[in-house]
């Protein structure tokens, strides 16, 4: 086990035994990455502090549930992804109009703020139009860099289909944004040859 590892299973144990406050530090250490799987899994702000808020809460409520068999936080991402998906059944029946782009902020992980403003409407737009299987699986891979395994047991999946997934989403998303015509594509070429 990792020392991450080692200390939430430390502090479930303490949690359960009805030191709430072990509770309180398993929160701190975990709010702003399940926060940033809810927000790239449903887009919206609002949306995903409510869906970080009610991850919490089930765990606070089922923490008893954890039975140690992977690590305590591939069993809290399954309970956000698991909110997530519940938010965003929830919202396509009642639908809002959301909040004008330039409102969000840029992508803390990119190396050119202009450059992270620029490029992330239409990444979310492309992430947003991924089948939910697939969206889940590339923003635990590329966007929260989680290994394969791990992805399989948040998703509760085998290895196998968290590869497909991450395939198949990476490919929807270049057809998206545009990067499969290349110098190789035949008709993109004969546009780029012509004078």
């Amino acid at each position: 086990m990792t020392h991450r590892a080692d200390q939430d299973a430390a502090l479930i144990e303490r949690y359960l035994a009805g030191d709430t406050a072990a509770f309180d530090d398993l929160m701190r250490a975990h709010q702003d990455r399940v926060f940033g799987v809810c927000l790239r899994m449903l887009r919206d702000r609002d949306a995903a502090l409510d869906a970080t808020q009610e991850t919490f809460v089930t765990v606070f409520r089922k923490a008893d549930r954890f039975a140690g068999r992977s690590a305590f936080s591939t069993w809290l991402y399954r309970v956000a992804v698991n909110t997530c998906y519940d938010a965003a059944r929830t919202a396509k029946r009642r639908r809002t109009e959301q909040l004008p782009e330039a409102s969000d902020p840029a992508d803390p992980r990119a190396g050119d703020d202009l450059a992270a403003v620029e490029l992330r409407p239409d990444l979310e737009a492309a992430l947003n139009s991924l089948p939910e299987e697939f969206r889940s699986a590339v923003v635990l891979s590329d966007l929260e860099g989680l290994a394969l395994q791990t992805i399989a047991d948040i998703l509760e999946v085998p290895v196998g289909t968290v590869k497909s997934r991450v395939f198949r989403g990476r490919k929807l998303l270049a057809g998206i944004l545009g990067n499969l015509g290349g110098p190789s594509d035949p008709q993109s070429y004969e546009q780029h040859a012509q004078p």
